[in-house]
């Protein structure tokens, strides 16, 4: 074979290059053909390695480290994968190296060095840049232009991205679009909307701008009324924006909503809006939906993008199948991400499967993915939710001296939740008085919710001081005091707590459940009006109830106020949301069927002694995602082994 059939078989590879063991291959022909130090060739090779193939940055600069005198190009290329890599100052100095051999730097040069500099929120490194490209006189580029309003915008720095722009002679749509981020970026809505309004034309990318600006400032309303004046030819990225901006804002229904629409209008779904409508179903427990996404993304070759198997995983974990979120993590096989492995501890643990989530982390160790302090706060989770002590307090001390990480607010709740569960409310007070960082609300409320658990009254009410003095408004910690005090019997602090709500007008928050009934997700609040699905749960809920006390059940009432007839008292734990929901799934599900509710309060002691025994009596496998963990109930018993 001639070189020159060498040269043009090398091209035709590099086209269609797709992975990094596809490039690692081409890379080896061209060593074996002569053509390895051919600088078009290896041009091609760095270009591919650092923009074009996910996750071979590392090979890139590898590649880039054996190029003999590497030209602007070169360095051009690299410093843009750098730029848009987990490091981005490594580009900085990369830019350093650049300059120090004497090689003019571009308007490109200067567009990626920036970007570097906003990635790295690095506003000193920006300033001195800009101040380079005006020296060279490439500042007055519009692609350096339009790259200077953002770095100014990432940087926190909106008045100097309105100068940079304000400066561009000629600003075009995209220009235009950087301002508009911008403002959104810094928090300036008004600034966006008058930008907006002034552009000179608009393309759907400005349109989409301000769907996602609005949905970042949480602005709703903005957004549908955006969204209804854009052009009939809304693209995917619209729907996107819309689908997760209402998922990520916890409006599941309009997030299921837009989805369905955008499948009438004939829009094909892409992983963005995949992943923003499986996020929804995650939040609302929609099994059998996710099933139904589940079986399209297959079909439509979206289980390779490993967001949205991810979201996939998500989902299945919080629908409280983990044997399905296991089939999705294995399938991943080589795809796995951090957060896949992450995502995965994390739903075993919240399934109360402490044992297997710590193997699988040390399988993770074993992986070539390292943990981060995210994953850490899944093991220790998992710990914490198991009764595993032992093995809490080990990773705790390896996360910081193996793998040097320092501990955050969320690692050290989990830790007093682990002490605080296992009834060491003395270690766990301990804990938060030594913690390097100043305890937040969080961390007092988890010790709080373990003096609630084990009834200790006299640390309850130091912890309240001090809940008090930084969130003395939230409703949950006097409801937690006063039901502290009245399982301890002192109806007098209850009715202390109770006037103090009162006179502050602190609302308790309401229970809400969800359940999905053939692909219908029905909500139930707890005290809520009388409707035609509220009073077939009720009705049913009779039926259950005097079932059950012929079982032998006898209502747990000790915490409900004592000033009112013990048939009252019985009324208002049995209608409890989740059990109102339950008894809605026994009326509508199907016989054999899994019963799925999700709850955004803690299950009470009274709901979780009803859920075993109906899983007993009726004979149906009972599934309850309450605010920190899954419950499965089976056969009179539940997954969390009575430790919640």
């Amino acid at each position: 074979m001639c070189s020159g059939s060498c040269f043009q078989h090398c091209i035709s590879l590099l086209k269609g290059c797709k992975s990094l063991k596809n490039l690692t291959q081409i890379q080896a022909y061209a060593s074996k053909t002569g053509l390895h130090n051919h600088r078009f060739i290896l041009g091609q090779l760095l270009l591919l390695s650092s923009v074009s193939i996910a996750d071979a940055i590392e090979h890139a600069c590898r590649l880039f480290s054996h190029i003999p005198s590497p030209d602007a190009f070169m360095y051009n290329t690299l410093i843009r994968g750098l730029s848009e890599s987990q490091a981005p100052r490594h580009s900085l100095l990369l830019y350093a190296q650049m300059r120090r051999r004497f090689l003019l730097p571009d308007s490109f040069s200067f567009a990626f060095i920036l970007k570097a500099a906003a990635n790295s929120r690095s506003l000193h490194t920006g300033t001195q840049l800009h101040c380079q490209a005006l020296a060279l006189g490439l500042d007055t580029h519009l692609f350096v232009r339009t790259t200077l309003v953002s770095m100014y915008a990432e940087c926190g720095e909106i008045h100097h991205a309105h100068k940079a722009f304000d400066e561009t002679p000629q600003p075009n749509i995209v220009t235009w679009n950087a301002i508009v981020t911008a403002c959104f970026r810094c928090d300036d809505v008004e600034g966006a909307e008058s930008l907006f309004d002034r552009m000179p034309w608009r393309n759907l990318t400005s349109w989409n701008l301000m769907l996602a600006g609005y949905m970042k400032a949480g602005k709703l309303e903005q957004a549908r009324t955006t969204f209804k004046a854009m052009p009939p030819q809304k693209d995917p990225v619209s729907w996107s924006t819309m689908i997760v901006g209402f998922a990520h804002s916890g409006c599941s229904d309009e997030a299921f909503g837009f989805f369905r629409e955008s499948h009438k209008m004939g829009t094909r779904p892409n992983g963005v809006s995949l992943t923003g409508v499986l996020s929804a179903c995650a939040q609302t427990g929609a099994f059998e939906f996710g099933k139904i996404l589940h079986c399209y993304i297959q079909k439509a070759g979206y289980d390779h993008i490993v967001s949205v198997s991810n979201a996939l995983l998500d989902t299945y974990a919080k629908c409280g199948n983990i044997d399905m979120a296991g089939l999705v993590f294995h399938w991943m096989m080589e795809k796995k991400s951090i957060v896949s492995w992450t995502s995965m501890i994390a739903a075993l643990a919240m399934h109360g499967h402490g044992e297997e989530a710590i193997q699988l982390f040390h399988e993770m160790e074993g992986s070539a993915v390292r943990p981060d302090g995210i994953t850490f706060i899944s093991v220790l989770y998992a710990c914490s939710h198991a009764g595993l002590i032992e093995q809490g307090s080990e990773h705790f001390s390896k996360m910081i001296e193996i793998y040097g990480i320092e501990p955050t607010v969320e690692h050290y709740g989990c830790m007093v939740d682990l002490y605080g569960r296992a009834g060491l409310l003395d270690r766990a007070y301990e804990l938060v008085m030594g913690m390097s960082v100043e305890p937040n609300t969080v961390i007092w409320r988890t010790l709080l919710g373990a003096c609630s658990i084990h009834g200790n009254v006299l640390l309850a009410e130091q912890v309240k001081e001090r809940l008090s003095e930084l969130d003395p408004n939230n409703s949950g910690d006097h409801v937690l005091l006063s039901n502290i005090y009245a399982v301890a019997g002192e109806w007098s602090n209850v009715a202390a707590v109770r006037r103090s709500m009162t006179k502050q007008k602190i609302k308790k928050t309401p229970g809400w459940s969800t359940i999905e009934v053939e692909k219908v997700v029905y909500s139930f609040i707890a005290g809520d009006g009388p409707n035609g699905v509220t009073e077939e749960a009720l009705e049913k809920l009779r039926e259950i109830m005097l079932k059950l006390k012929l079982e032998g059940y006898v209502p747990e009432i000790g915490s409900v106020l004592h000033d009112i007839e013990e048939e009252e008292k019985e009324d208002a734990v049995s209608r409890h949301s989740e059990k109102l929901a339950v008894a809605f799934g026994l009326a509508r599900l199907c016989e054999g069927s899994m019963i799925r509710i999700v709850k955004n309060l803690r299950v009470c002691k009274d709901c979780h002694t009803v859920m075993k025994l109906i899983s007993k009596v009726y004979g149906r496998e009972i599934v309850v995602r309450d605010r920190s963990r899954f419950h499965l109930f089976r056969q009179g018993s539940c997954s969390c082994r009575d430790y919640w």
